[in-house]
């Protein structure tokens, strides 16, 4: 049995000029990348990274957002 834990957020790549972004939406974290694969991995690495920072520091890892409801 694996005990590791797993979490599903989500990606978006934008093409740029020059490369691609990264962006995951629900951690508010980025990356970029000459390729779209570049791009893949290195936002799945600055997560990575995010997550276990956030895990060792007993940070929340979901970070708060504040919402503003205009009428």
């Amino acid at each position: 049995m694996d005990d590791r834990t797993s979490f599903v957020f989500t990606g978006v790549l934008i093409k740029e000029d020059e490369g691609y972004s990264a962006l995951c939406l629900e951690l508010d974290v980025a990356s970029q990348g000459e390729t779209v694969e570049e791009a893949k991995k290195n936002i799945i690495e600055a997560v990575t990274l995010y997550l276990e920072t956030a895990i060792e520091s007993n940070l929340p890892i979901i970070r708060p957002v504040q919402v503003k409801i205009i009428y």
